[in-house]
């Protein structure tokens, strides 16, 4: 995992998550590609991407896709930090008296690679994807309080709704996160 910009420094990619968030909050609809057309993202593809926003340190919202579902990346962007602050199930939706309060990061994935032995995995370095049939789970790296394989592992599970013995495919990602 790599950080594109450190703290106080916002990055391009994050101002066009803060803006759509802004946007969706006061608007309550999709800011468009074009309002953000003065900023650069410099990511190439149209790779995965998951907003997270964070309130006093806390988790507020997090939506991704580890696929796109969008034309570029800069409408992935848009989408999944329009869906972080108004449809996460976790959370209500974001009001406009919290934009202020706010901190934006956006994680850009690698494109998922198949793994065979758990031990190829590193919850600090690497993101997990469960699948059983349907039903998937994903959890991104370098999260707080997640320090083994195996507690990454069975978060990712619980989230797919798959039971700690039923068999499943596991998937590792890399992310580039920027603050």
């Amino acid at each position: 995992m790599s950080q594109k910009q450190g703290p106080g420094a916002q990055s391009d990619v994050v101002r066009i998550a803060v803006r759509a968030i802004e946007f969706c909050v006061r608007e309550g609809c999709i800011l468009d590609a074009q309002q953000v057309a003065d900023l650069e993202t410099g990511i190439e593809g149209n790779p995965g991407v998951f907003v997270c926003i964070k309130k006093g340190g806390e988790l507020r919202g997090c939506i991704g896709t580890f696929r796109p579902t969008q034309n570029d990346v800069v409408e992935e962007i848009i989408h999944n930090a329009a869906s972080s602050c108004t449809r996460d199930p976790r959370f209500y939706p974001v009001s406009p008296e919290e934009l202020a309060d706010l901190d934006v990061s956006v994680d850009v994935l690698s494109t998922p690679e198949k793994v065979a032995d758990i031990s190829r995995l590193d919850p600090k370095r690497y993101g997990v994807i469960v699948q059983a049939g349907a039903r998937v789970g994903l959890l991104l790296p370098d999260l707080e309080g997640v320090d083994d394989v195996e507690t990454q592992l069975g978060i990712a599970r619980q989230k797919a709704g798959i039971r700690p013995e039923d068999p499943v495919e596991i998937y590792r990602f890399t992310v580039d996160r920027y603050y």
